[in-house]
């Protein structure tokens, strides 16, 4: 480590007085405009991974969903998946140090984490289209360089990209080739592949419109258009060539505000679906003939990706295990039909989709989604081997035929993280061998009325959980005070966690009537406002 080299861009990379960020499930975000310092120390920091596990990690310049003047940083582990908890200490030790700090903070984390700065180290960089994110980027290169990294910057990808390109270049190729064209490839010719068993023609079927929010996904969907058969036609809104990024459109939003993202204009029962900012996240809705809304969330994705699986594993005759993962978000009436209808198990964990990936990982088959269109299937070592062997190898054609579409699926899906792009063909190969409408999914069954709501505290950190957060155990008297008033409405739940990034205690209820939900979100967040130390005035209902 060069001391004099190491000040000298730190100098350039200043950190503002009084700035603590903690690295979080989204890595770091805020205001781009205080991020400079952020992401040229989590340069430094993916070099010291690299060379911890003598493997390459992602570096992925984003916000997501966030508004376009936010942006921020997160780094990418070997074999795709989320940075390593220990690690997220690392980042939030080393964003924090004052300049003067740095070297000595560095030098801490070298021996705490066996790092041998002899090893070479390798860095993949990858960027949304935010107005900020190019320079941003450029500052992360100078951390890499002054720790003497290698790097591979690929510019412009969504995140589920950059993810799938550190899985390949680190199994060797053997997950596929690490460039944009690979993934293409892999993807297309999965698609094209799975498609070919289906006997649903009908123009109608193959039309599909799709809300880019205004982000990466817009490009990167256009060049992946030469790649898919003719038969889909799908038409991109909210590209970004007019108006501002996750602006009134987007997965989110849609999510959030029950209604179609703006600049999209919707005929009835017409199948749409909106990707976030970095295209990570996908949900589905449309219009029915009484020009009502109605939004296919995660919760559903999961559903319909369960029923498919569950046939084909039922074909191939193997005892392979599958389970859905769901959060305390998931709508009620979804964890019941998994259940009780199509006979899965369910596992609720802790909201944060790493807590998900890694219950999912426990099974041949695991299936995961939050509610809000993140979540993909991940397929265990064994499992992979056996479909792909008995699809080469197996006489009996039924069970053959069923194993080249698990093998398919195993191809298309991105098993490093939810993938809006990957999500969308798995969904739309499913729809047309199932030869579904999006109404019919819709009607699999009907979403419990909910409500989400959150309350100002003075400090997030009264409330604790338990039971994957669906229990308080503090502070005293608030579940008590949840139980009794759960107990006045049919078919009702709630629960409260604090938020993850701002002192705020989020609500949710559902209930049989949205009346009921309504009533008892409010009531609960009555509940918090008085024994878990509200600020301002109290909630109004």
């Amino acid at each position: 480590m060069d001391p004099e080299a190491l000040r000298k861009y730190s100098a350039l990379h200043p950190k503002p007085a009084g700035l603590t960020l903690q690295y979080g499930t989204a890595g770091f975000r805020t205001k781009a405009e205080q991020l400079d310092h952020i992401v040229f120390r989590m340069g430094l920091l993916a070099v010291l991974r690299s060379k911890a596990v003598t493997a390459t990690i992602g570096i992925m310049v984003t916000a997501s969903h966030n508004p376009e003047e936010d942006n921020g940083v997160k780094l990418v582990d070997p074999l795709g998946e989320m940075l390593h908890p220990s690690w997220e200490e690392y980042a939030t030790q080393l964003a924090n140090a004052e300049e003067q700090e740095l070297q000595k903070v560095l030098t801490e984390i070298c021996q705490k984490a066996a790092v041998n700065l002899h090893k070479d180290a390798s860095v993949f960089i990858g960027r949304d289209t935010r107005p900020s994110s190019k320079k941003l980027s450029q500052s992360v290169t100078d951390g890499i360089q002054v720790l003497g990294g290698q790097y591979h910057d690929y510019g412009l990808v969504t995140t589920p990209q950059l993810h799938y390109m550190v899985c390949c270049q680190n199994t060797q190729g053997q997950y596929g080739k690490a460039t944009l064209e690979g993934y293409y490839e892999k993807l297309s010719k999965a698609f094209i592949e799975l498609i070919k068993q289906s006997h649903c023609s009908g123009e109608s079927q193959r039309h599909l419109k799709i809300d880019c929010a205004n982000g990466i996904g817009a490009l990167k969907l256009s060049e992946m258009k030469p790649y898919f058969p003719q038969e889909v036609l799908i038409h991109i809104y909210n590209d970004g060539t007019k108006e501002k990024l996750n602006h009134l459109c987007g997965a989110d939003f849609v999510k959030v505000h029950q209604k179609p993202p703006g600049g999209l204009d919707m005929k009835p029962n017409e199948r749409c679906c909106s990707f976030d900012g970095d295209a990570d996240r996908i949900v589905y809705y449309y219009k029915d003939t009484a020009g009502h809304f109605h939004l296919i969330d995660g919760d559903k994705i999961a559903t319909l990706i369960s029923i498919f699986l569950k046939e084909l594993l039922a074909k191939v005759k193997q005892n392979f295990k599958m389970a859905v993962v769901q959060t305390a978000y998931a709508n009620g009436n979804s964890t019941r039909y998994l259940q009780e209808t199509l006979k899965v198990p369910v596992h609720c964990v802790k909201t944060g989709v790493k807590h998900l990936h890694h219950k999912a990982q426990e099974f041949d088959v695991g299936v995961y989604f939050e509610a809000n269109g993140h979540g993909t299937v991940l397929f265990s070592k064994a499992a992979e081997t056996k479909i792909r062997q008995l699809a080469k190898e197996e006489k009996d054609g039924e069970k053959r035929e069923a194993a080249k579409m698990l093998e398919n699926m195993i191809d298309l899906i991105n098993q490093t993280v939810g993938d809006a792009v990957s999500d969308m063909l798995v969904i739309e190969a499913i729809l047309a061998l199932k030869g579904l409408t999006v109404q019919q999914w819709d009607a699999l069954y009907t979403d419990l009325p909910n409500r989400l709501l959150k309350v100002q505290v003075a400090d997030r950190r009264v409330i604790d959980t338990t039971d994957a957060e669906r229990r308080a155990l503090t502070p005293p008297g608030l579940q008590e005070k949840i139980d009794a008033l759960v107990k006045k409405y049919k078919l009702s739940r709630a629960f409260v966690r604090p938020s993850g990034t701002e002192d705020v205690v989020r609500i949710y209820a559902e209930a049989d009537t949205q009346e009921n939900a309504d009533a008892l979100a409010h009531e609960v967040s009555l509940a918090v406002f008085h024994l878990a130390g509200g600020k301002g005035a109290p909630p109004q209902p």
